[in-house]
């Protein structure tokens, strides 16, 4: 592999050992440094046989591709590729260390693990059971001016959904602080006043650990948890592997937690073992201005910035031929701005130097010709709808001129993302998603999750109507049957007794097509109607048939009925799996319960990976002249030709502004509480050692405000810096109607004007 480093990645390479903190702006080609010191460091001869560089990363695809580069390099040098190093997400490391003794963190070895897809389940599952037990614990948080309707709506849905949000962050949190349910329980009996957030995080979190030891299980949290004890525990271990990684290289180290730095410091040798063993080689490489998982997680972008002050060495990778410079010109603005202006001093240090660069001369990676016309800040007041389509409309007049390049379209949310999918979808233009599942995937899960919804509830017209219309999905848009659907779909709706419709031979049940002449139907359309529920009504009994199988066989059983593409049916045999584990993960589930799952695949709610590269990795150059539709969170590490930045007001990117609302402040809760942050901020009080670290309510709403508004700003500046020649940016006025211009978006508006 040629490999020709510029100035400051020279300086990275220079590397022999110690602690170094490196900063690196937007496509700078960070990983691509950090194989070649890799490579470096092994082919240099500091390694011993039996030693290995360890390499930490962040999510799956960048394992393969760190180890894809890694072996290029090293084959380049003539040495045998795939020896020397090893590379981990923190769960892939977590999962080794404990694999090496399980018994000494009391696991059995032949633990099993479980992914998120159960966790979830098994935490909504404890959620939901502790809400029925406890019915009168909304009253001290609903709003006292919501209605009677308001107030069953929110009993029956939005409250049980809130508490499992809850939970899933309170139980993050008490893991990464390595609580135990034990030591928890222990510390909130010693507060003087009960913390009744904590206290039901404590609920829900023991009901769920039982859940786990029942299965001899553990959760990837757990997996980082027992890591660390187990590296506390055993000197002997910790020597083994400080041995057997004499270095380590961190990659995205802006969004590790402290269990992650603590983890990797004892590794490292950071923290003394009781030989001294350790030399403490150990590189960190990140981002804090791409800081966007934050909120509500155990990420702390702040831990890499003051590893930076502490470090032996501390560098900067500058320089980034990913953008024209225009582009690199407003991204280094918003940076400036954040600092200078934002009229909230607290949230200024959300972006920091260093500023973007563009490559030196003659660099492999030149920028795009600069080309301020590239660059449109709108100020059109559109409604949600009308963005998507004036964005669409855009977007099929680029298309026919550029089919060699590339394009995104991205959201702040799945949900907004989605629709801009189907809109695409509308005017015939070819996309693709990047989204928690495809609209095929959501198209498939929900045609599935309405015939079972209705098996679940086998009494009910209203569900028994939609799964015809399931059956008959591929009738919709055809102009000779669609009025025969919509017909016998009616029809079906007003049944007042299904049994009559399922079981007619029985003598005493009346002719459930006797009233069809006085529904306006005409006497040449009766006979085909009654043959059409005939055939519905053979399909049905067929499917009531198969409900004493197995939840998957059932789904197979229900998708041959119900598809004929070869891409849906190998999707319902993807959702068959899906549902098979949850139900082997609760085996008192029937189909009430299970088929809530397949709900949240159609709603967007749930990561579900169909027939895609988004695990092995995703490269915008494969998909030209083809529109990729994205949230901004998921574009993180890719680049497009021409970006479309949606929704940029003050909803999705608020600034802590009179006018400005926060998504994870509910409607329906008192005060404008985030019970989120409410119940977190009780964690750290119940466990704090300090006298200043005492609960008071709202003031962690407060503080999650500013978090968030840095948050959002860190997003703003990823959305920009995903342009390499082109970027659109828009602004809706939001569901309500009363949203405005994101007050940084209207900062870059006023100065873009200036300097056009």
């Amino acid at each position: 592999m040629t490999f020709t480093p510029r100035p400051s990645q020279t300086e990275i390479l220079k590397y022999t050992g110690g602690t170094l903190g490196i900063s690196a702006v937007p496509g700078s080609g960070k990983t691509h440094t950090l194989s070649a010191l890799a490579a470096q460091i092994i082919s240099s001869g500091q390694l011993e046989r039996d030693q290995e560089v360890l390499i930490v990363t962040l999510v799956n695809s960048a394992v393969d591709n760190f180890s894809a580069r890694i072996g290029e390099f090293i084959q380049a040098r003539g040495l045998i590729p795939q020896l020397g190093y090893r590379v981990r997400t923190l769960h892939g490391l977590a999962h080794d260390i404990v694999r090496e003794n399980p018994p000494l963190v009391g696991l059995d070895k032949k633990f099993s693990i479980v992914d998120e897809t159960a966790s979830s389940s098994m935490i909504a599952d404890a959620a939901r059971a502790w809400v029925q037990t406890h019915p009168d614990f909304l009253d001290q948080y609903i709003s006292p001016s919501l209605d009677d309707y308001q107030t069953r709506r929110v009993r029956d849905k939005d409250w049980p959904d809130l508490i499992e949000s809850i939970a899933s962050s309170f139980i993050r949190s008490a893991k990464d602080r390595r609580l135990t349910p034990d030591k928890l329980r222990f510390a909130l009996y010693r507060q003087p006043a009960p913390l009744l957030l904590a206290n039901m995080g404590l609920d829900v979190y023991s009901d769920y650990q039982r859940a786990l030891a029942y299965r001899g299980a553990v959760d990837f949290d757990d997996l980082i948890r027992l890591a660390y004890e187990m590296l506390n525990t055993s000197d002997e271990l910790l020597e083994r592997l400080r041995y057997r990684w004499p270095f380590i290289l961190e990659d995205e180290a802006q969004d590790s937690s402290q269990l992650q730095e603590d983890i990797l410091r004892l590794l490292s040798g950071e923290s003394p073992s009781p030989n001294g063993r350790g030399a403490g080689n150990w590189v960190r490489v990140g981002d804090p201005n791409q800081a966007i998982f934050e909120t509500f997680t155990t990420a702390d972008p702040r831990l890499l910035k003051q590893f930076r002050e502490s470090a032996d060495q501390s560098l900067d990778l500058p320089n980034s031929g990913r953008s024209q410079q225009s582009i690199i010109n407003l991204a280094n603005y918003l940076i400036d701005w954040t600092m200078t202006e934002h009229p909230i001093p607290e949230a200024r240090d959300a972006l920091s130097p260093p500023y973007i660069q563009p490559t030196p001369k003659g660099d492999p990676q030149p920028n795009p010709p600069d080309d301020p016309s590239g660059i449109k800040l709108l100020s059109n007041k559109y409604n949600p709808d009308q963005e998507i389509e004036a964005v669409v409309k855009s977007i099929e007049n680029w298309i026919p001129d550029h089919k060699d390049s590339t394009i995104a379209v991205l959201t702040s949310t799945n949900d907004h993302a989605a629709r801009v999918a189907e809109e695409l979808k509308k005017h015939k233009i070819e996309y693709r998603e990047l989204l928690r599942s495809t609209s095929p995937t959501r198209a498939a899960a929900g045609a599935l999750s309405y015939v079972l919804g209705y098996l679940a509830a086998p009494d009910s017209a209203s569900k028994l109507a939609q799964a015809y219309k399931v059956w008959r999905r591929d009738w919709r848009e055809d102009e000779e049957h669609e009025p025969l659907v919509e017909q016998v779909t009616s029809l079906i709706r007003k049944f007042k007794n299904v049994e009559e419709y399922l079981a007619p031979l029985i003598p005493s049940s009346p002719n459930p097509f006797q009233g069809i002449k006085g529904e306006g139907i005409g006497e040449d359309k009766t006979d085909e109607i009654i043959a059409e529920l005939n055939s519905f009504r053979e399909v049905v009994l067929r499917w009531h048939g198969a409900t004493v199988l197995p939840i998957d066989q059932l789904i197979l059983t229900l998708s041959q009925d119900i598809f004929t593409s070869p891409t849906d049916l190998a999707l319902a045999h993807k959702l068959a799996l899906v549902l098979r584990q949850v139900a082997d993960e609760n085996p008192q589930w029937r189909l009430p319960e299970l088929t809530p799952s397949l709900h949240e695949i159609a709603r967007n709610e749930r990561r579900f990976v169909g027939f895609s590269s988004d695990d092995a990795g995703f490269n915008p150059s494969d998909y030209k002249g083809i529109v990729v539709v994205s949230t901004v969170h998921k574009a993180k590490g890719l680049e497009w030709d021409r970006v479309y930045l949606m929704s940029v007001n003050n909803y999705d990117y608020p600034s802590n502004q009179p006018n400005d609302r926060f998504i994870s402040e509910r409607w329906f809760v008192r005060d404008s509480l985030n019970l989120e942050a409410e119940a977190l901020a009780q964690l750290t009080a119940a466990i704090s050692t300090s006298e200043y670290d005492y609960y008071e309510e709202g003031s962690a709403t407060r503080r999650a405000r500013l978090d968030y508004v840095r948050e959002r700003l860190r997003l703003f500046f990823v959305g920009i810096t995903r342009a390499r020649k082109e970027l659109i940016v828009t602004w809706n006025t939001g569901r309500r109607g009363d949203a405005t211009p994101s007050l940084p978006f209207a900062a870059l508006m006023g100065w873009w004007e200036k300097h056009l």
